[in-house]
């Protein structure tokens, strides 16, 4: 089943932490019968870089800390690490980035795909096949979520305050955007007002675009 013409072949999510853009994204590709780029995007990072999932998961959408860029510089400027290095393979977020970038455009390319967060709107912000989405929501909302999903009320609270702060690091330094961009997103939601209203909305814009395309 498409609800979208063929002009629109990919659509990004990014996303506030605790607004709801995982099931989002699940729901959306499930209504569109298009694959779903989240969890597996994980996945095929962890095998290309052969390594564990939880190794990708704990530095994507992330800069790395001083220590680890400090360790990285003191390695590859010594006579040993310059032999070695090549042998480590370190899962760095400079690598992990390349390997996003790579599997993004990859999928991309095969078109009728959901994406969610990871740069890819970035990455994507270029081809008009792509409709770039970010949604967000009220503090009390993301917490709902998240205490509902069995995450802990004060955990919860710490990381709706620091994963986003995380992710626009992260655009900073790969991409030097403020994050959200607002100039990128054809549409920014407030989750709010529930998941179905969510990708009705956003099937609606993708409709809506495209008839104002073709004119």
């Amino acid at each position: 089943m498409s609800e979208v013409h063929s002009m629109i072949r990919i659509i990004t999510i990014d996303r506030e932490f605790g607004s709801g853009g995982p099931d989002i994204a699940k729901l959306l590709a499930e209504r569109l019968g298009w694959k779903l780029w989240d969890q597996s995007l994980t996945s095929e990072i962890a095998r290309l870089a052969q390594c564990d999932q939880s190794e990708v998961r704990c530095r994507e959408e992330r800069t790395d800390p001083l220590y680890y860029r400090l360790f990285k510089s003191f390695l590859r400027g010594s006579f040993e690490g310059s032999l070695n290095v090549y042998r480590l393979k370190l899962l760095d977020a400079d690598s992990i980035f390349r390997l996003t970038q790579r599997i993004v455009l990859q999928v991309a390319d095969e078109g009728n795909c959901v994406i969610v967060g990871r740069g890819s709107a970035f990455f994507l912000e270029n081809r008009k096949d792509a409709f770039h989405v970010f949604l967000y929501a009220p503090y009390e909302e993301k917490l709902r979520r998240l205490t509902a999903a069995g995450t802990d009320r004060a955990e919860a609270a710490q990381l709706v305050e620091t994963v986003d702060r995380d992710r626009a690091d992260f655009i900073k330094r790969y991409f030097d955007k403020v994050w959200p961009s607002r100039n990128l997103y054809h549409l920014m939601i407030n989750s709010r007002i529930g998941d179905d209203a969510v990708v009705g909305t956003i099937i609606n814009g993708v409709v809506v675009l495209e008839k104002g395309e073709v004119r």
